[in-house]
C-alpha cells in the first residue's frame, strides 16, 4: 500500500482535482482510491499502464461521490436552512438545475403513499436518526429501517426526471433523419 501511496499519491490528486472542487474530497477520494486500486491490484492484467488501472478506479468512485452528492443535494434541498448556505456556492447552471430537480423531488414526494413521505422527510429533509423516528412513529428501528428500504426504493421507481433526461440528451444526440 505504501509503494502505491509514494507512487501515485501526487498525480491521482492531479487527476481528481480536475474532477472535483473540494480539496478535502480530493484528499478522502484519494485514498478511498488508493484503498480500492491496493485491494483490486490481484486483478491488474498488464494490458494498460498501473496509473492507467488507478485513474479507472477513480473515474468509478468521482462518479459515486457525485451520485452520491446529487442525492444529498436533492433530498435536502426542500430544508430552507441548508439552501440559504448552498446559495452562495451555487454557479446559475448548478441553480437552475437545482430547481429542477427541487421540483421534481417535490412532484414525486406527493406520488408517495403518505408513510412513506413522511418518513423519507424525517430521515433526509429533517435529519433525523432511525431511533429518533423509531419513537415518534411508536414502532421498532429495524421497522424504521425496513419502510425507508421501500420508501426509497418506491421512490426511485416513481423517479422519473433521470429517465426523461437520458432521453433528451439520447434524441438531442440523433442525427436528423429528414
Amino acid at each position: 500500500m505504501e509503494d502505491l501511496v509514494n507512487k501515485y499519491q501526487k498525480s491521482l490528486m492531479a487527476f481528481i482535482r480536475k474532477k472535483v472542487g473540494d480539496e478535502d474530497v480530493v484528499e478522502e477520494l484519494t485514498q478511498d482510491i488508493l484503498m480500492a486500486a491496493y485491494k483490486a491490484l490481484p486483478t491488474f492484467n498488464g494490458k494498460s499502464s498501473e496509473f492507467s488501472f488507478i485513474c479507472g478506479i477513480a473515474k468509478h468512485k468521482i462518479t459515486d461521490y457525485y451520485r452520491k452528492k446529487r442525492l444529498k443535494t436533492v433530498l435536502f434541498s426542500v430544508n430552507p436552512i441548508i439552501e440559504e448556505i448552498a446559495e452562495d456556492a451555487i454557479t446559475p447552471e448548478r441553480d437552475v438545475l437545482k430547481n429542477e430537480l427541487k421540483e421534481e423531488i417535490k412532484k414525486t414526494m406527493t406520488e408517495l403513499r403518505e408513510d412513506y413521505e413522511k418518513i423519507l422527510r424525517l430521515k433526509y429533509i429533517d435529519n433525523w436518526k432511525s431511533s429518533q423516528i423509531a419513537k415518534l412513529m411508536k414502532i421498532s428501528v429495524k421497522a424504521v429501517e425496513s419502510r425507508l428500504i421501500r420508501a426509497r426504493k418506491k421512490f426511485q421507481s416513481l423517479w422519473s426526471y433521470d429517465k426523461e433526461k437520458s432521453k433528451e440528451f439520447a434524441e438531442a444526440r440523433q442525427p436528423n433523419r429528414n
